[in-house]
């Protein structure tokens, strides 16, 4: 079961391992209380992350999404139940 996950450790993997242009981490986990993978304390079990990252381009969506399970890793084997990922359009720097 996860204990103490936090958005901001998620974003902060994330921010280190794919560069985002833009990052938003949202836990839903209060959202989840008495459903599967809810540890009863309504944080740290779901979270939504919405991301653009360069590390994305010419990737499909679901390469896109691994690269992200991938940078969560340690989090999933502490227990992170449920993470819904939305991949955004990187705007080029041109």
């Amino acid at each position: 079961m996860a204990t103490g996950i936090t958005a901001a450790q998620l974003e902060a993997s994330l921010r280190e391992s794919l560069a985002p242009t833009a990052l938003e981490v949202l836990d839903e986990s209060a959202a989840h209380l008495g459903h599967a993978g809810s540890d009863g304390t309504g944080s740290g079990t779901h979270f939504r992350v919405r991301i653009a990252s360069p590390r994305f381009a010419g990737q499909s969506k679901v390469a896109c999404h691994r690269l992200v399970y991938d940078s969560l890793k340690v989090y999933i084997d502490m227990g992170l139940h449920a993470l819904a990922i939305e991949v955004l359009p990187t705007l080029s720097s041109s």
